[in-house]
């Protein structure tokens, strides 16, 4: 019977890659498999008798009411040029240093993660805004698309990011299933604000490490990343009359109101979340950009991202319970049972699986659907679930950075001039890719660069 698992998962994949939308090919694969196994007498029918309450739970999950909330939140800066007016006062502030423009991409594009949350906006937002006026100073197409594009990324791991938002509310679910497996009852869980504080120190390692990179190339090849002319930043001060201190202040506060009550437990997730909302709107009237033309785009894109984000968890939980009544879990288990290394061994495992699974699935489908299969095995073998959540972001970040697939590097195509080719996009990428497996390999060696903030504020 065990089998018809593997076959199950083999199956979706090969639906997924037809092109099919995600929700519907989870959902409908699954029931298939689930009368065929019926017919056969090899699946118990009763696994999907917990549907209902299953589906009621999603619906009703108040955490999920931050995923809406967040959505808005960063639509609703990218519409009133938030981002524009900070990476105009960054040129002016850097433009004069070498690579100037470069560090102040990695900037933006960090404080762009830190208030939207969305990785495609950004790296859109920045490619669009950014890449443009970096090639007519006369930086390199390589590093140019290799620094908007790794920067764009930083959306996945920096809080309130809405990747962390669902991997939170998936693994307390499994940390709660690996401890009834264990006969544990504990009232302690994991929350997605243990998340946020655990992606701090990384997120902060990431960008400094994205800046040294910056630095090294203007030292060994100056002519790649050219300081600004005078005159350059002359017309930029002419044609946006605004300062560091304007651009930069309403966008820090908004992240510090959002983010600060969330680490020091002020506010839940979803409460941060109604109130960076609300922020945003505040925002987008400051720079003059609060229409009902705009109003209107916010709310259709929070409502198409909302509606597929709830319809793919309702897919991935049927599909999780059909995978489970077929012994799936049980396979799995045995499987990293059965790997010589103990934990590193079914983490590296995991993670290999899950950066070439990055390649045809987004960060939802892999959450949904790959996380609550490996994951209460994991916390069972005595992996930190907070820990395990930085490590999977991470690991997915780099997955999409890694060409031929990566999504981030399509996001940037759609939007960078013709004369830029696909292979400039592809080696830009490499040293970027490069830095975060050094990430990767400095969590696995020091987990406390993760556990450590988490335990000072909620110990």
């Amino acid at each position: 019977m065990e089998y018809m698992a593997i076959l199950l998962f083999v199956c979706v994949c090969l639906v997924l890659l037809l092109g099919f939308p995600v929700a519907f090919s989870l959902a409908g694969t699954a029931l298939i498999f689930a009368g065929i196994g019926s017919l056969f007498g090899i699946f118990d029918g009763a696994f999907l008798h917990a549907l209902p309450n299953r589906l009621f739970g999603i619906v009703t999950n108040s955490t999920l009411i931050a995923v809406p909330l967040f959505v808005f939140m960063g639509v609703m800066l990218e519409k009133s040029k938030v981002a524009e007016n900070l990476l105009d006062a960054m040129a002016v502030v850097m433009g004069k240093r070498k690579a100037g423009m470069g560090i102040a991409v990695t900037l933006v594009g960090m404080l762009l993660a830190a208030s939207t949350g969305i990785v495609g906006a950004t790296v859109v937002t920045m490619g669009l805004l950014a890449l443009p006026t970096m090639l007519k100073r006369g930086y390199s197409e390589q590093y140019s698309c290799g620094i908007i594009t790794a920067t764009g990324t930083l959306g996945q791991i920096i809080p309130p990011s809405i990747a962390l938002v669902l991997l939170g509310d998936v693994l307390s679910s499994s940390y709660q299933q690996a401890q009834l497996n264990m006969g544990i009852f504990s009232p302690e869980n994991v929350s997605v604000g243990d998340l946020f504080a655990g992606a701090v120190i990384p997120g902060m390692i990431l960008v400094g490490l994205y800046i040294l990179y910056s630095v090294f190339v203007a030292i060994l090849k100056p002519e790649q990343v050219p300081a600004l002319l005078d005159e350059d930043i002359e017309h930029i001060k002419k044609r946006k009359q605004v300062s560091l201190f304007v651009a930069l202040v309403p966008p820090l506060m908004l992240i510090f109101i959002v983010l600060g009550s969330i680490l020091f437990g002020i506010a839940t997730p979803t409460e941060a979340a109604g109130v960076g909302a609300f922020g945003a709107i505040i925002l987008a009237i400051w720079q003059k950009q609060f229409n009902l033309a705009n109003l209107n785009a916010v709310m259709q894109s929070t409502t198409k991202v909302t509606a597929m984000v709830f319809m793919i968890l309702i897919g991935a939980s049927l599909f999780s319970l059909v995978f489970r009544g077929f012994g799936g879990e049980e396979l799995i288990a045995e499987m990293f049972e059965a790997l010589p290394g103990g934990l590193l061994g079914a983490m590296l495992v995991v993670m290999i699986v899950m950066f070439l699974l990055g390649f045809i699935l987004d960060f939802i489908e892999i959450t949904f659907v790959v996380v609550p299969i490996v994951a209460p095995i994991l916390l069972m073998m005595g992996a930190d679930p907070i820990w395990l959540g930085i490590m999977i972001a991470v690991n997915l970040q780099t997955s999409f950075l890694t060409p031929p697939f990566g999504f981030a590097l399509f996001y940037l195509r759609g939007v960078a001039p013709k004369t830029v080719l696909t292979s400039q996009i592809y080696k830009g990428v490499i040293p970027f890719i490069i830095i975060q497996l050094i990430l990767l390999a400095l969590m696995a060696a020091y987990p406390s660069l993760v556990t450590w903030l988490p335990s000072q504020l909620y110990s």
